[in-house]
């Protein structure tokens, strides 16, 4: 128990507050039980962390832990509940709690057997976290963490520190707004450098080697955590890795089941269900044609990646439309629903169609269409209905 406590302690003492994540201010940390999930590296140990330090003055009332301590080769979730809340203890931060054999059926005897206790979890294997039993599923308060939006990757650049903006503001505004932005800083200078590399926050810590440790997060999900929910064999896992191979040769993939199929020698069923697993796992993102079609075994539309690090890492030379179509989808499926329509790019909401392109990129596909919005790469201000790609990094 010592050496949890100086691990936190010394965890605290160097964890800066200047740069917080979008998702700080919005967690109720009144709830008794919390969970935050959220891919690898996307910056929830350092949200727990920030906390800590901020809220308790007083170190023996909150204590944060990673499962995947030494500590816990020999001691279990409700052995550390019970010594912590013995000595005073009111809060309890538990770090990748899925890294934890039977962490759902304790997480439920600590919320059972310790009402005073306050317990925040964090996992990274979106798989597993889907364990979580139903009566506890009521009980917990739940928010997903997505990597950092353009907004937040200007922030911790020490380049701006920009309003977050509404999608109505966004849509009524942008003239004016990119008027005031751009007055201070030129924000397409930093654009690129965004997508190749802005999504992760660890990439401050990696350099040179960002690319390489985001390739080691891919094939650790797809070796390791889908077979160990999912229960496939390693024979499907081989697959899962061409099909990454053939999504980052050919995206946008516009989805061809009988083709794929036939390349990956796969059934239907095995093809949708990887396709299914690595979505849920924020590594690839599937766009269907509508709400009701967003099942398991569902055919989607097209695949993108889930944001444009992974597909600049994954793929040799990544292809511009596709890039610009997975930077939009990346910033607005947080707060929105995306579907694929049958004229322009994407539909948001049900109510509002969006063209993606490039800069010269004109409303011909759209034409006529109520609602209907060109998005523009390479546009630092737009006008009327055409609005610059960059801004919708502005959404969270």
């Amino acid at each position: 128990m010592d050496r949890l406590f100086a691990t936190h302690i010394r965890l605290l003492s160097e964890t800066k507050s200047r740069f917080k994540r979008y998702l700080y201010s919005q967690i109720n940390w009144d709830n008794r039980l919390i969970m935050i999930k959220g891919p690898k590296g996307v910056g929830k140990t350092t949200l727990l962390l920030q906390h800590i330090k901020e809220s308790f003055k007083q170190p023996q009332k909150a204590l944060y832990a990673s499962v995947d301590h030494i500590w816990f080769s020999t001691n279990n979730l409700i052995d550390l509940a019970d010594h912590h809340q013995a000595h005073g203890g009111t809060h309890l931060f538990l770090d990748e709690i899925h890294k934890f054999k039977d962490w759902d059926r304790q997480l439920k005897n600590i919320y059972d057997s310790y009402p005073q206790l306050h317990v925040v979890v964090t996992g990274s294997n979106m798989l597993e976290l889907e364990k979580l039993p139903a009566d506890m599923s009521r009980r917990c308060r739940q928010y997903v963490m997505n990597g950092l939006s353009f907004r937040e990757y200007l922030l911790l650049e020490g380049v701006a520190d920009l309003s977050v903006l509404s999608l109505n503001q966004l849509l009524n505004e942008h003239g004016i707004l990119a008027g005031s932005i751009t007055s201070q800083i030129k924000p397409l200078q930093y654009f690129d450098k965004y997508l190749n590399h802005g999504y992760y926050p660890f990439y401050k810590e990696e350099g040179d080697g960002f690319s390489d440790r985001l390739q080691q997060v891919v094939a650790t999900i797809i070796e390791n955590e889908i077979p160990a929910v999912s229960g496939i064999e390693y024979e499907s896992v081989y697959k899962a890795k061409q099909l990454l191979g053939v999504l980052a040769e050919r995206a946008p993939y516009t989805l061809n089941i009988s083709d794929l199929t036939a390349t990956l020698s796969v059934s239907r069923n095995t093809l949708l269900k990887l396709l299914d697993l690595m979505d849920k796992a924020a590594v690839i993102r599937r766009m269907f044609s509508s709400k009701t079609g967003m099942k398991m075994l569902a055919k989607p539309e097209k695949i993108l990646f889930d944001n444009t690090n992974l597909m600049a890492s994954l793929t040799l030379q990544a292809d511009a439309g596709t890039l610009r179509e997975t930077y939009f989808a990346s910033q607005l499926a947080l707060n929105h629903e995306l579907c694929m329509p049958q004229q322009g790019d994407f539909l948001v909401d049900d109510t509002l169609l969006f063209e993606v392109g490039g800069k010269n990129k004109k409303f011909t596909q759209i034409k006529d269409i109520p609602n209907s919005y060109v998005v523009a790469n390479d546009l630092e201000i737009g006008y009327g209905n055409k609005i610059p790609l960059w801004m919708f990094g502005l959404l969270y």
